[in-house]
């Protein structure tokens, strides 16, 4: 039983960082659809994506990190990491420029997660029983969603003040 829980809470964990991205992917290219004669504001709002993204990951690293590190002991550093861990923490390998370029890559690293939500509501609204599963993942789902909003707005607040940085001192400067 305690290994089915720790099972859930790693699930639970992982689709907490990383599911509600592909929602948030489609409302920004939405947006940025609307946007199509500022070509630059559209290009530059889907070009943050990625880095949205890995912000998300570096703070599912920081508690990932951090777990270890309250739980260490050597049966806990001698574990193997689950296929869903590793997937997750490679994520932040999404910093990386030439990765970040294709933000198609990071919706399809997402899909994953994406993917155990969909079905855990497929699996739990056919059954009766368990509709507290349902209410739970979509907290989840929310929780998620606001997580990644938050992270890409991060990104989007600092590029804007390095891109004003910049201007203001090429102005300045000439």
């Amino acid at each position: 039983m305690s290994d089915d829980l720790a099972a859930y809470m790693e699930r639970i964990t992982l689709m907490t960082f990383f599911c509600g991205y592909p929602l948030l992917y489609a409302l920004v290219f939405f947006i940025a659809g609307k946007y199509e004669e500022k070509k630059t504001f559209a290009r530059k709002l889907t070009s943050l994506l990625p880095l949205g993204y890995a912000l998300s990951a570096t703070l599912f690293l920081g508690l990932f990190l951090k777990n270890i590190s309250v739980n260490y002991s050597l049966t806990n550093a001698a574990a193997p990491l689950s296929f869903l861990e590793l997937w997750g923490l490679s994520a932040v390998l999404f910093w990386i420029p030439a990765l970040s370029k294709k933000p198609v890559f990071s919706l399809l690293h997402s899909a994953i997660f994406l993917y155990l939500l969909l079905k855990d509501l497929f699996i739990y609204t056919i059954s009766s029983t368990d509709k507290d599963m349902v209410r739970n993942d979509m907290k989840i789902y929310t929780l998620s969603l606001l997580i990644n909003t938050g992270t890409f707005i991060v990104i989007a607040l600092v590029s804007f003040i390095l891109s004003t940085t910049r201007k203001n001192k090429k102005a300045s400067g000439d």
